[in-house]
């Protein structure tokens, strides 16, 4: 099966899931959408009101801010896949359950393989998460660390974005990153697809040998 065959099968699973108490409320399932030879691979946390209407991926206010910071960034959306790490709307926008998250899991990961991305950017920190347990997002937004032979990005959530301003300018730089990233990621990151690369490093530590910066420590939104 090729990468377009198998999203299009996970799309089909996905729109008919019952694996979790989700499909209960839910209108649309939001598989996600792009190409299936993407480079980057964005990972938000789940559905809101207008995604849960039209089975499509950041399609209200938070969608128009990703296609912005995707432009200044030289990127088009239909260049990128865009996913959730759970395919369903939670009720009133709360976050996602650890269940939910685990019932979703499986097909995140068949998504991945199928498109085998070059950098992954998780959106908000249930999405980071599942790369970097334990990390606390404001600390680690816009670092690359490499996992499991990936480049990983954490960035905030454009809804964190939207509800607080502040957050905008860091994640308008994170963003304007990328194509450095996808620029050097072929010299700093094995291409052997799921193997163990030892130790998390940071980007920074891979380019320059030296760490980052300390960032500062705004308070991240449980929007999504």
């Amino acid at each position: 099966m090729d990468p377009r065959e198998a999203l299009d099968q996970i799309a089909s699973e996905v729109r008919g899931c019952t694996r979790c108490n989700l499909h209960h409320s839910r209108k649309c399932s939001v598989p996600g959408e792009g190409p299936a030879n993407a480079r980057i691979l964005f990972i938000g946390e789940g559905p809101g009101v207008n995604e849960n209407e039209q089975g499509r991926p950041f399609v209200g206010a938070a969608g128009k801010l990703l296609e912005n910071l995707l432009a200044k960034a030289g990127l088009r959306r239909d260049e990128v896949f865009i996913c959730n790490v759970v395919k369903c709307r939670p009720p009133g926008n709360r976050d996602p359950l650890p269940e939910e998250m685990a019932a979703c899991g499986k097909y995140l990961d068949r998504q991945i393989e199928a498109i085998d991305p070059e950098v992954i950017v998780t959106l908000g920190r249930f999405s980071m998460g599942k790369f970097l347990p334990g990390a606390r997002i404001s600390a680690i937004h816009g670092q690359a660390k490499v996992v499991d032979g990936r480049l990983v990005v954490a960035m905030f959530h454009p809804a964190a974005a939207l509800h607080q301003p502040a957050l905008k300018p860091a994640l308008e730089q994170d963003f304007a990153n990328l194509p450095r990233h996808l620029m050097l990621v072929s010299t700093t990151v094995p291409q052997t697809q799921n193997t163990p690369v030892g130790p998390i490093h940071t980007y920074h530590e891979l380019v320059h040998d030296e760490p980052p910066a300390e960032d500062a420590d705004p308070q991240q939104l449980n929007l999504f």
